[in-house]
Formats: structure tokens, sequence, C-alpha cells
């Protein structure tokens, strides 16, 4: 039973890593869509501001695993 529980757990690991990520991933995804629909920022510059956003919030993560 214990074997089971091991293998659920990393199973479920694999895809949720790092809270953290996914909680920003969402943030990021919420404030560039209100730029874009209700501040009227142009799409292509919400599209670079996704692009540099997760590439700072994946960088952010991946030094923060790296510590531990």
């Amino acid at each position: 039973m214990k074997f089971l529980r091991i293998a659920a757990e990393e199973l479920i690991g694999m895809f949720i890593d790092d809270g953290s990520l996914a909680l920003w991933s969402v943030v990021l995804i919420a404030i560039v869509t209100a730029a874009v629909l209700w501040l009227g920022f142009p799409g292509l510059w919400g599209g670079i501001a996704l692009a540099l956003g997760c590439i700072v919030i994946l960088t952010a993560s991946v030094l923060r695993a790296a510590r531990r």
C-alpha cells in the first residue's frame, strides 16, 4: 500500500512540481488579459508580455528548485 502512495505522489509531482509556478502563470495571464481587453494595449504587446513573463516565472522556478 505504501508503494501505491509513493507512486501516486511521484506521478502528481511530475505535473504539479511547483504550485507557485502555476499561480504566477495564472496571475500573469489575468494581468495581460486585463491590459489588452480593458486598457487597450495592442495584442502584440500582450503577446510579448506573456512570453517575457513566462520566461521570468520559469527562470525563478528553476532557480528556486536548484536551491533545494
